[in-house]
């Protein structure tokens, strides 16, 4: 059920929505940022992704070439799942696992690094959760020769090794976040010496050295626009192939940490949905324990922790806000794509929450019957896929249901041993914590 051919355009929602996100803001000022503001940061190509409105945007020559490595990406029909459940639903899913590094990342990394090559760059900085998107960029430099400096959340480094060996074989450098390495590591250490780090804290550390030095670019892996058309190249690839299979989905599910595999996966679908009227459902599956979209507040935030990156107009927790140190680190992000955000605002897209514990489940059920071990980040989309084939099977009607496995579990083997021995738990939305980030949120 796959279609040989390799798109040769990303595709942009922003060409489609019936309104465009709000401006990034600078940091100080406060006023709308201009391509200058970013190009301390950024390669200029991806600052004009950024902003742009066009709908599609041509894939590099070089990239392709890349991506050729192993995209396109199978979408396969889980048989046997449907079966265990005993479900009229049809359940597809677009397996990104394939890729080197085993997730949807280098779909973003390796035109990132390429345009950073263009320019001349020699070395970017970058964060990471879990370590899907450090791996990814690691694999991009080594390919374009470009030097990577990656900051991993300190409870993944320390729960993921097999991730920070993939990073560090390819050539990278990795440290663990917070760190006594920037002036904004030694603040959080100062506050926490024991702080179990976040992705918020690690892009204050990368985001520093970049602006310290004139050489050196920033790789940020989600969120950012430029960053969900990049990965659009996975909702493009399926809408062919479900065309090839006869079916078009329902309802598309992803899961969500900053928004860029849901993006990819749902942007495509959702494009169509609007210019031809469709009535597919788009739904985004998050942590209940880091719940920025279905318990967050829509306004101006940071996006790191140290106040450093422009103010996005997001669904978010507050820039201080540290997640409990759950399994799916890839997830334990303080806010949300504005895209993504946006799409909730206006009703085109749904948010659910679940705990890590239900997810687990999911991801066993999925394994027994497919075969496939997957990260606890996609046990989530997984989840959120198998409760929309039970819904289906109470309501007695057929379903078409697409989701993306953004990435396989074998290099995750450590939570799923946490969670056969019963030693997981499942964390309540921290409330008073999250009331008191927001008090920080700045005032715009």
């Amino acid at each position: 059920m796959s279609s040989n051919h390799l798109p040769t355009r990303w595709y942009n929602i922003m060409a489609d929505l019936p309104e465009l996100p709000a401006p990034g803001l600078h940091p100080v000022t406060h006023k709308p940022l201009t391509p200058d503001d970013l190009a301390a940061l950024f390669p200029m190509e991806c600052i004009m992704q950024e902003v742009s409105a066009d709908r599609y945007i041509d894939i590099p020559e070089e990239v392709r070439e890349i991506y050729s490595l192993w995209r396109p990406t199978p979408l396969r029909r889980a048989r046997r799942l449907e079966k265990m459940l005993d479900t009229p639903a049809k359940i597809f899913y677009k397996y990104e696992g394939i890729s080197p590094v085993g997730s949807h990342k280098p779909n973003t990394a390796v035109p990132q690094a390429y345009y950073n090559k263009l320019e001349g760059v020699k070395q970017i900085t970058t964060e990471t959760g879990a370590g899907q998107w450090g791996s990814a960029l690691a694999m991009a430099g080594a390919f374009l020769d470009i030097n990577v400096k990656v900051y991993m959340v300190k409870v993944s480094y320390n729960l993921k090794p097999g991730r920070r060996l993939i990073m560090q074989s390819f050539g990278a450098t990795c440290t663990p976040s917070p760190s006594t390495e920037t002036a904004s590591g030694r603040a959080i250490l100062d506050q926490d010496p024991d702080s179990p780090g976040s992705l918020g804290i690690a892009i204050s550390e990368a985001v520093e050295v970049a602006m310290g030095d004139p050489k050196v670019k920033y790789s940020l892996g989600s969120v950012l626009n430029h960053v969900l058309i990049h990965q659009s190249v996975i909702g493009e690839e399926a809408i062919e192939q479900m065309q090839d299979a006869g079916v078009y989905p329902d309802v598309v599910i992803g899961c969500i940490g900053g928004g860029s595999n849901f993006g990819g996966v749902a942007f495509p679908f959702l494009g169509k949905a609007i210019r031809e009227n469709r009535n597919t459902r788009f739904v985004a599956i998050e942590p209940s324990a880091c719940p920025k979209v279905t318990k967050g507040k829509y306004t101006y935030d940071y996006g790191d922790t140290a106040g450093l990156t422009p103010m996005l107009k997001m669904h978010t927790l507050g820039h201080s806000f540290v997640p409990p140190a759950i399994h799916a680190g890839g997830l334990r992000y303080h806010g949300m794509a504005p895209l993504v955000s946006l799409g909730k605002e206006l009703g085109l897209v749904e948010a659910r929450a679940y705990p890590q514990l239900e997810c687990f489940d999911a991801a066993l059920t999925f394994l027994h019957a497919e075969g496939i071990i997957a990260a606890p980040e996609t046990s989530h989309a997984i989840r959120g896929a198998i409760d929309e084939a039970l819904d289906a099977k109470e309501k007695g009607e057929e379903r078409v249901i697409l989701f993306n496995f953004s990435g396989h579990g074998f290099l995750d083997l450590t939570s799923y041993q946490a969670y056969l021995a019963g030693e997981l738990q499942d964390y309540d939305y921290p409330a008073e914590m999250v009331e008191k980030a927001l008090q920080e949120v700045p005032a715009v």
